[in-house]
């Protein structure tokens, strides 16, 4: 076993992780470690073959496997470490002390202690200044939503099948149900076809979809793919193999209504039912978790309540479009960077979020002022004309065509607006009809 001391170590290689290592660099961190405990760096965006990430950064369309290239290259420019095939298996933490490595907090530091594991290397102990998240998140899987039935072959997540059609040359079926409207299932969905299997449709069980309207339109809509709204499956039959399952109408209370229901045939169904964050790392860390976002509660610094750990991307909250993940990252490890030197303040001040009308998701949960911010958020309820997201007390105001919980919106704040406000108590943010 051996123990070493680094600037700022990095757990996960996905968009953020990846970022958070170039900010790290930028900001001057000298030995920044990124962990992976996959055998190649770029987190799901490994799988991710189609089209259409990188439009905001890079101006151009790209695959997912594109638009980590280009990241994990400058990455490598820039002299940040990585260690594929290796395992996070406890971090430990320990109350701040007088003096220490990172900046003073409290009245001290934070030291933290991070234990991995790898074939090559064995167990090591690392000792960071700082350390930033960015484990990215996880598919619900069917025990989720508790079907009744058996459970034969043939029933994957939809990112798991993605994996295996993409990476692994494997086929799950002939012919698909798809449940949920995620982005990944809508994807799937053509994917599938491009395949030459069937895929009967797809079933979701709000009102609105999941997904972004763009995957909608490209991968159900030019494919001839049947989208149910307010339907749900409700039985899965079939002993080893999946031979189809019951589908049904649900009410305003997501109730199957009775005499609706209908068999579809299919030996495959994939599930696209939502993402959580990967937080048992987290949780093992002992900083705050949200109890709506499942996420580490963190600051516009992307600071969580320990201050030695900092967290950024999809570990945080779910988004929608890589690039922001990507801006979180950097963020993140620039910030991290910072702490391990010693040159981020501690007498930051901690002005609470909250979320007010028609807003299900948001994060940061705390703005310090420090520099300018974005908050990003989701709706609770999809409003189909002019409407505006407020950030009150009369720091922003932006006029929307619609807002749809399947896309993120976002209140840009400037520091000089917190700074303007000393008495400020508290941000609200809502998104309203005008």
């Amino acid at each position: 076993m051996t123990n070493k001391k680094i600037d700022v170590l990095i757990i996960g290689a996905g968009p953020a992780g990846v970022a958070a290592g170039i900010g790290a660099k930028k900001q001057g961190a000298e030995n920044v470690v990124v962990l992976e405990r996959d055998w190649d760096l770029g987190g799901i965006l490994q799988q991710c073959i189609h089209p259409g990430f990188g439009l905001r950064t890079f101006r151009e369309e790209l695959t997912g496997p594109e638009y980590m290239h280009r990241f994990i290259q400058e990455a490598h420019e820039a002299g940040v470490e990585f260690r594929t095939n290796t395992m996070v298996f406890q971090i430990e933490t320990q109350p701040p002390l007088s003096k220490g490595r990172g900046t003073a907090y409290g009245g001290g530091v934070v030291p933290v202690k991070v234990w991995t594991m790898n074939k090559e290397r064995g167990i090591e102990c690392l000792e960071p200044g700082a350390i930033v998240l960015t484990m990215g998140c996880r598919e619900r899987p069917l025990g989720a939503i508790r079907i009744p039935g058996s459970r034969p072959a043939g029933i994957y997540t939809a990112g798991t099948a993605q994996r295996f059609v993409n990476m692994e040359g494997y086929m799950p079926g002939k012919k698909a149900v798809i449940l949920g409207s995620g982005d990944i299932g809508l994807i799937m969905a053509r994917r599938m076809i491009w395949e030459g299997a069937e895929v009967e449709g797809v079933y979701e069980v709000m009102s609105w979809p999941g997904g972004l309207r763009r995957n909608i339109a490209q991968c159900l809509d030019d494919y001839g793919i049947p989208f149910h709204l307010q339907t749900t499956v409700t039985k899965i039959h079939g002993q080893d193999r999946l031979e189809g399952v019951t589908v049904a109408k649900v009410d305003e209370k997501m109730k199957p209504i009775e005499g609706t229901e209908r068999f579809v045939e299919c030996d495959t169904l994939l599930l696209a039912i939502g993402l959580i964050p990967e937080n048992e790392l987290s949780r093992m860390a002992g900083i705050e978790i949200h109890p709506v976002t499942g996420g580490p509660v963190v600051n516009d610094l992307l600071q969580t309540s320990n201050p030695a750990v900092f967290a950024a991307g999809n570990v945080v909250i779910v988004y929608d479009l890589v690039d922001n993940v990507s801006d979180e990252g950097l963020i993140a490890g620039t910030n991290a960077a910072k702490f391990a030197a010693g040159k981020l303040s501690p007498e930051q001040k901690r002005i609470p979020v909250k979320g007010g009308q028609n807003v299900r998701l948001f994060s940061p949960q705390f703005v310090t002022g420090e520099s300018d911010t974005i908050i990003y958020m989701r709706v609770t309820h999809p409003i189909e004309q002019a409407c505006k997201v407020t950030a009150e007390p009369g720091l922003y105001t932006q006029k929307l065509r619609y807002a749809r919980p399947g896309e993120m919106n976002e209140a840009r704040i400037k520091a000089s607006m917190i700074k303007a406000n000393p008495d400020l108590k508290e941000i609200v943010i809502d998104v309203l009809p005008l």
